[in-house]
């Protein structure tokens, strides 16, 4: 048994046999025609490129209509970049000037930009490297004949094991078949990340070089949900993840009765369950599953499937569409939070963002660039007209940044004003807690804000230094570490004393193990993934507040994050659901 360790980027366990795929790119070699040939190598590409363009719009159209038109719109983007007469103009002048054939053209041209991609220091461009191959593979695939949906012809379970997915092979996957994959490349912010966890398909990506190990004979585990991938895995750990996978099945079941209840304690403490969404056609789900409101609404998707910027009326429809479809239920928008493990709008040269984690990201870019913020709080004041909508910034962590984002919206305010637009002049204004900056100063911020949510992936990333994206040090990211856990205790002890309404919408709420301790620290709301809602209403239906509270005393004790964790663990096993 050997046990590697990824970055889970779509939850869920798998178990079943291994697939490789062979998808280390396409072996072109140097080759040239001659003189006279060249018009007929260029009608050859122009061939491709139609070919190439409808398979690309096919696709759209079916992740649209399966997932929505944001995640279809990745796909436009793949298509605006093949259709690019710059492209068309290398690939051309390669065969004309050089004597390339059609394939070794396209071959120079695109995988020169990706080499380009994949050398940058940022991972933002780093990994819009899959973008570019993945439109190679297709001219190539027509080029040369090779046959175009392979992995879309499965007929029979598999996990799949490849050197890199991009996005068009993710999205040909049919989740009935495959069960779970992993990949030697990839990122948690990456296009691949996202198809995968839309169509429900568990996932680890940045595993490092393995497939030379592997033979294609053994049994794998995929756990989307740590992290970890487990090679012929010995039958006590083959048990205890089939017994994980059926109790996963069976609680589901359990939990469908609940959906309709409210979050409710044994003593009669009312918590709201609201939901984290990317997708307005999210909204339907969280309504079904009992959702009190959108806890968070990120909007980086309406940039990062694009190649221009998204227009103020882009902004206003996508909100719109969430304000109204949850019927007076709040909505938090969270403005841009672009940058570092985010794919996207590239707004400052590579070579002077080292380290992008703690450069020109977040409400920082925002505050940089007000041609990309304010068209986007415009729309999130005309969408308040509809509904309960509330803007939130992200990465505060100075009072004159909060300031100056709120001076921002004012001017918006007043913009609209003078267009005779109708907005909420009250619109509630929050912001997110993510670094120790935030979480120290906390007791000001709350004096300048209607409410707070705690941001726990970046705060656990910025309080103990550790890259959330990086698999060296991913066992070191430990959102149960002692020092975090004061931060968020501290963070709502502010809130509760100023009247501020507080939430924490990381990773950390979607996991059921922690709802004792965040309820015990005070917590009276949480915003989760869609389909954790039903299993924290469980729980929240499970306890009292002082049950709670004498679990979140204990944690608050303990030494390190894996004492805290089992401690947690065992708690949560006590519950007699």
């Amino acid at each position: 048994m050997e046990i590697l360790e990824g970055i889970a980027v779509s939850p869920g366990v798998a178990l079943g046999g291994a697939l490789v795929i062979d998808n280390e790119g396409f072996l072109i070699p140097r080759s040239f025609v001659l003189r006279g040939a060249a018009e007929d190598e260029v009608q050859r590409f122009d061939r491709a490129i139609v070919a190439a363009s409808q398979e690309i719009l096919r696709t759209q159209n079916s992740m649209t209509e399966q997932l929505g038109e944001k995640v279809g719109a990745i796909f436009a983007a793949h298509l605006q970049i093949l259709q690019d007469p710059r492209l068309r103009h290398e690939v051309e002048a390669a065969i004309r000037e050089h004597g390339y054939s059609a394939e070794y053209a396209v071959t120079v041209t695109l995988g020169g930009y990706a080499k380009l991609f994949q050398q940058s220091a940022n991972p933002v461009l780093a990994e819009r490297a899959h973008d570019i191959l993945d439109l190679e593979r297709g001219l190539l695939r027509h080029l040369t004949g090779r046959p175009q949906d392979e992995l879309g012809q499965l007929s029979s379970a598999v996990v799949l094991l490849a050197h890199n997915l991009t996005p068009g092979e993710t999205a040909k996957l049919k989740p009935e078949f495959v069960l779970g994959f992993v990949t030697e490349l990839g990122g948690v912010g990456g296009h691949t990340a996202i198809v995968a966890r839309g169509l429900g398909i568990p996932a680890v990506v940045g595993i490092g070089r393995f497939l030379t190990r592997v033979t294609g004979r053994e049994q794998v585990i995929v756990d989307g949900n740590r992290g970890l991938v487990i090679l012929d895995p010995d039958e006590d750990t083959s048990a205890r993840y089939r017994r994980e996978v059926q109790h996963q099945k069976a609680a589901a079941a359990e939990l469908e009765p609940l959906w309709n209840l409210p979050a409710e304690t044994r003593d009669g403490v009312r918590i709201l369950l609201t939901a984290n969404i990317e997708f307005p056609k999210e909204a339907g789900a969280c309504l079904r599953l009992g959702a009190d409101g959108i806890g968070l609404y990120r909007t980086e998707f309406l940039y990062t499937s694009r190649r221009e910027q998204p227009s103020e009326e882009d902004h206003f429809q996508a909100y719109a569409e969430v304000a109204r479809a949850m019927q007076g239920r709040p909505v938090v928008i969270r403005t841009l939070d672009l940058g570092a493990d985010k794919m996207g709008l590239a707004q400052a040269d590579p070579e002077d963002e080292p380290n992008p984690f703690l450069g020109l990201r977040s409400i920082r870019l925002s505050l940089r660039h007000p041609d990309v913020f304010v068209p986007q709080l415009r729309a999130v004041l005309r969408a308040s007209a509809l509904g309960d909508v509330r803007v939130m910034f992200p990465l505060i962590t100075t009072l004159p940044e909060l300031r100056l984002a709120k001076e921002v919206l004012a001017q918006s305010m007043t913009d609209l004003e003078n267009r005779g637009v109708s907005f909420r002049r009250e619109i509630p204004v929050g912001m997110m807690v993510e670094s120790p900056a935030a979480a120290i100063l906390i007791d000001r911020f709350v004096k300048e804000v209607s409410f707070i949510s705690i941001g726990t992936n970046d705060l656990v990333q910025y309080t103990l230094a550790v890259d959330r994206s990086n698999p060296c040090v991913a066992n070191l990211f430990q959102t149960a570490d002692p020092a975090v856990l004061r931060l968020i205790a501290a963070s709502l002890r502010a809130a509760q004393q100023a009247g501020v309404k507080a939430s924490l919408c990381g990773q950390m709420s979607g996991h059921a193990v922690y709802t004792m301790l965040l309820l015990g620290m005070g917590l009276r709301e949480l915003s989760v993934p869609p389909n954790a809602i039903p299993e924290i209403k469980r729980v929240c239906r499970s306890v009292t507040v002082a049950e709670c509270e004498a679990v979140a005393a204990r944690a608050l004790t303990l030494d390190s994050a894996s004492e805290v964790e089992t401690f947690l663990r065992e708690e949560y096993q006590k519950l007699c659901f």
